[in-house]
């Protein structure tokens, strides 16, 4: 049942931690503009929240009962987009304020103009309301909360803030398999903010997370790479990756990459694409880059690895193998997850350089230290080295190689070099937690 504004809980300036100087310079400014121009003006949603937790928010969202079109004649700085959700973009350099019209609607759906379902699934909603209804047309409590720019109070629709403190996901609503019909992502959404915020997902929430899982297929494929990045760039990749093979979700995300991982190899364990993850939270952790090329291609190595050998087992030269193995799976994945090619060709450089390692006579490691893709495709062995699918002497080589002064080099790579005994990548353990001298990067250098 959806409370009605009776029960909306208003907490004022002195009882909330939120300040000010806390919110980013430029959402004041569309905050405050907007008031000014007789519009209700507030922040909302994951901003709001992350305040009230004493976190950083990483945006700021905005919702007023201004249309787009006047929000647009208000900024001139501002960009219309979207047609699912109409929204207003106000941009200020590189960062971007985004302005939402409360949306009506919140309690019985409907068909019109505005509002269009499609097999229960939400597939257009313009249908503007009043802010109590907007607050219910969210998906969870904690991102329902509103903070007011004209008195500076709290404002809670939904039980929001009692979840906040008991560190509880709760969708909006008495139904939430239909609210997971009217959005499947919201599925998705359900684990990321669960993993990032530490939260624990209500056992009505949680329930019909793996019994609908397969609702993720009628979701467009490039959204589904912007919930992925978000999900899996988060901080908190590692725990969210966990959580969506335990609700079956990762299936329909990389059905390929998960049946890989439902089965030892060799009588071991993958943990590739867990180590790898765990090296991207770090990265995050300490501020440094991360690019989404080397996530896809941490999510996509074992079947591209598994394909590989089969190509090679039936008389393929190892880069024909791997070209022609990441072309098959990343066309099988794009169904699901789209991924755009400004991505997906550094991607398929990083695998397709892995072969290449294995050349250590003459001019061939000195071309492949040059190519603008090595540092990342240097990253990617280090990590099969750690994971015991790489011989972690080769990684170790390459190290050395790359700290060596040019005659060192030649040295390494000239004739008087002592011929070492090569291996197709392995899958057991045998390098399990073994160190090399370079640590992997995980963006690499030119942010592959």
């Amino acid at each position: 049942m959806y409370p009605d504004s009776d029960s909306c809980r208003i907490v004022p300036r002195d009882q909330h931690g939120i300040s000010r100087a806390n919110i980013s310079e430029n959402a004041l400014k569309v905050l405050y503009r907007l008031k000014q121009e007789g519009y209700q003006s507030l922040l909302v949603g994951g901003g709001v929240r992350d305040l009230l937790l004493g976190r950083e928010p990483k945006d700021f969202d905005v919702a007023t009962d201004a249309r787009p079109e006047d929000v647009r004649r208000v900024f001139r700085n501002c960009r219309l987009i979207g047609r699912r959700f109409r929204l207003a973009h106000v941009h200020f350099g590189p960062e971007i304020i985004e302005v939402a019209t409360f949306r009506g609607g919140g309690g019985e759906l409907e068909d019109d103009g505005e509002r269009h379902l499609e097999n229960g699934m939400i597939v257009r909603d313009n249908l503007y309301g009043t802010r109590e209804e907007d607050a219910l047309r969210r998906d969870f409590t904690v991102n329902a909360l509103y903070y007011n720019i004209a008195d500076f109070t709290v404002i809670d629709y939904a039980g929001g803030l009692e979840d906040l403190q008991a560190g509880r996901l709760r969708l909006i609503g008495d139904d939430p398999e239909r609210r997971y019909r009217e959005d499947p992502v919201r599925m998705l959404r359900a684990v990321r903010f669960a993993a990032k915020l530490g939260f624990n997902i209500d056992p009505d929430c949680e329930r019909p997370l793996r019994a609908w899982s397969s609702l993720l297929g009628g979701v467009p494929a490039a959204r589904l790479f912007e919930e992925v990045l978000k999900l899996l760039h988060s901080g908190a990749g590692l725990v969210g990756f966990e959580k969506l093979r335990h609700y079956d979700l990762f299936r329909q995300l990389f059905p390929a990459t998960e049946e890989c991982l439902a089965h030892e190899d060799h009588a071991f364990p993958i943990t590739f694409v867990s180590r790898g993850l765990a090296n991207t939270d770090r990265r995050i952790q300490e501020d440094k880059p991360v690019t989404p090329a080397f996530l896809f291609a941490l999510l996509l190595w074992e079947p591209v690895r598994r394909r590989f050998f089969t190509l090679v087992d039936r008389g393929l030269e190892p880069h024909d193998a791997m070209v022609q193995a990441g072309g098959e799976v990343l066309s099988a994945q794009l169904s699901r997850v789209s991924i755009p090619k400004r991505f997906s060709l550094p991607m398929r450089e990083v695998w397709e350089l892995q072969p290449r390692f294995e050349q250590l006579d003459g001019k061939q490691p000195h071309r492949l230290a040059a190519h603008p893709r090595f540092r990342a495709a240097y990253d990617f062995l280090v990590l099969r080295a750690e994971c015991g699918e790489a011989d972690p002497e080769l990684a170790d080589w390459w190290t050395r190689f790359q700290e060596a002064s040019g005659l060192d080099r030649e040295g390494m790579t000239g004739p008087a070099r002592k011929k070492r005994r090569r291996r197709r990548p392995r899958a057991g353990p045998g390098g399990e937690g073994a160190e090399t001298r370079g640590k992997p990067s995980t963006g690499g250098r030119d942010g592959g």
